[in-house]
């Protein structure tokens, strides 16, 4: 007896059969097991553009199963197009807004088990966190990367590529025209950013923690591989419900730390942290995510160099062996007993698994590099710890220090690059830009890509507590919690005190004696605003700490939460 299937004669029933049986639905598929396929389609972006026909392939499988599919849209966000407005603000949110569409619809009809179709940075991680609240049936289908083309030169150009030329036609190193030519070839086939920036990430762990069938990730869009695990997930699903296989069942404490050891191992995105974070919130671990990265970070070491991390490409490492490759090149520090949404454990999901070029995904004993994709900095400015992506950091650079050139708003910070008002030895902060701050995380990315671009990145920190890409390299510090807006110490630095980043030591502070900080904290008062009411004024009453991965609503704090240990005990 599925839970959909209402006791007839009842008001539910009744009115529910009657808009059903409107709809051409046949009188034997009332007590099937029935099936979300949640399908963030939009023509807005070529992140979505395909998912139409995915979904299609999806519900098929389903019926041939033996389900019912229901198709049911949620709001799209890509960080290219969604971006544009009010200094992309909705971005940060509309994860959010995704979980709670999905519940909305899911709870309010009470369907039986759901397939996401997961493609942009967002949707993901919000697939993810959605399935950990409701607690059904789930599973997600990863949806595909998009490749680059070639330029009238000759050169191979993608998205990041036109990314970070931004800076170089601000600063006169790259013409309007050549900038012009490159978008017209960045992006020839549907799906997500080329590199291994967020969403390629989050497509990565959806399968490390088990919440999508081994081989997933990461995968060409619309590739037959893709139509392939589309008629899979199709029919996996209608198991998962009759199996009772719930996704609390496989999002355990052990299953993200294996999707944090996986995220190490290939350098994923700062963002995961984030993600992650808000996974264990959704799913009700009781787990410090940021702790359990810096502890990972000191054992698994970069088994990859995928861009921005190195010359290799996402269709490299998928024709490498992809996600399961890694997995087997980590076996020895992975969980291997954790369930799956295949049935099987990750010891069954990567028995067989091969590593197929040995240049890209690198061994244990002969790493790519010893230093981890990820690192977690603390210190004064950051005393609930700091993201960087090592794996974009020069080898040669593991200390800066330099005065504090500071700004709340990033246009502004580009056009100080353009007219060269930014110095080497600078340390840009890009504050007030977090969850409270924005509202809404405000974009930092663009300014470190212009960064690039301009030439200038090995010459020039940036720290912010706004929002970063995965496909953002360099010197560049994200994620300082708390967040200036939450009275962090980032609100009390003032122009041009010395800020010292140790990679070694992973630390992050500025010259300040500890009274002086504490004083500054003391007197600090928050920006008052005057929000209009809007979905921006709505999530700065209801998100919470980034550390616990920027939820919405008050959740339990952690009871466990790991001490902080300082550089001289690591």
């Amino acid at each position: 007896m599925y839970r959909s299937n209402f006791e007839k004669g009842t008001t539910r029933w009744a009115v529910r059969r009657s808009q059903w049986r409107s709809m051409g639905i046949k009188e034997e598929d009332f007590e099937k097991p029935k099936i979300a396929v949640i399908n963030t389609s939009s023509t807005l972006s070529s992140c979505y553009i395909h998912l139409d026909e995915v979904s299609r392939a999806v519900q098929q499988a389903i019926r041939e199963a033996g389900g019912l599919p229901f198709e049911v849209r949620t709001v799209a966000p890509s960080d290219f197009v969604t971006s544009a407005g009010k200094k992309a603000r909705y971005l940060m949110p509309t994860r959010d807004l995704i979980v709670n569409e999905v519940e909305v619809m899911i709870e309010g009809a009470v369907l039986d088990g759901m397939v996401c179709l997961s493609s942009c940075d967002k949707t993901t991680p919000a697939h993810l966190m959605a399935a950990a609240r409701l607690n059904i049936p789930s599973i997600l289908l990863t949806c595909g990367y998009q490749i680059g083309g070639l330029c009238h030169t000759g050169e191979f150009v993608d998205i990041d590529d036109v990314y970070e030329s931004i800076g170089a036609v601000e600063c006169g190193h790259k013409t309007l025209d050549e900038l012009t030519a490159m978008t017209e070839v960045a992006i020839q086939t549907p799906g997500v950013c080329a590199g291994l920036g967020t969403a390629n990430s989050m497509h990565i762990i959806a399968e490390a923690i088990g919440m999508s069938l081994p081989g997933n990730s990461p995968v060409l869009a619309n590739s037959r591989k893709l139509y392939e695990y589309a008629q899979r997930a199709g029919e996996r699903i209608v198991d998962l419900v009759n199996e009772d296989i719930r996704p609390r069942d496989i999002i355990t404490e052990k299953a993200i730390e294996n999707a944090i050891m996986v995220t190490l191992a290939v350098g994923g995105s700062v963002n995961t942290v984030r993600h992650l974070s808000a996974v264990a919130t959704e799913a009700e671990l009781n787990m410090d995510v940021v702790a359990t990265y810096e502890r990972l970070s000191d054992h698994i070491p970069l088994l990859t160099a995928v861009r921005p991390n190195g010359p290799y490409r996402t269709e490299d490492l998928e024709m490498a062996g992809g996600t399961r490759a890694v997995m087997k090149r980590l076996e020895s520090h992975l969980h291997l007993d954790t369930l799956t949404s295949s049935g099987k454990s990750i010891e069954g999901n990567i028995e067989s698994a091969v590593v197929n070029d040995g240049n890209v995904i690198h061994s244990l004993k002969k790493p790519h590099s010893h230093k981890p994709g990820i690192a977690i900095l603390r210190g004064n400015l950051a005393p609930e710890g700091s993201i960087v992506k090592l794996s974009a950091v020069p080898d040669e650079i593991q200390f800066f220090s330099g005065p504090a050139t500071i700004f709340d708003d990033e246009d502004k910070a580009i056009a100080a690059l353009g007219n060269g008002r930014i110095q080497n030895g600078d340390v840009v902060v890009l504050r007030g830009m977090g969850p409270v701050g924005g509202p809404g995380t405000v974009f930092a990315a663009s300014f470190v890509a212009a960064l690039n671009g301009a030439g200038n990145a090995q010459h020039v920190a940036v720290i912010t507590d706004g929002e970063l890409s995965g496909l953002n390299r360099g010197i560049v510090i994200g994620q300082l919690m708390p967040e200036a807006a939450a009275g962090g110490p980032l609100a009390v630095l003032r122009q041009g005190e010395q800020v010292t980043i140790d990679l070694t030591k992973r630390q992050i502070s500025f010259e300040v004696t500890e009274e002086e900080l504490q004083s500054r904290l003391k007197n600090w008062k928050p920006i008052q605003r005057e929000l209009k009411p809007s979905w921006l004024s709505q999530y700065a009453q209801l998100v919470q700490p980034i550390s616990q991965g920027a939820v919405l609503g008050e959740r339990t704090p952690l009871k466990n939460k790991v001490p902080i240990q300082s550089s001289e005990n690591k």
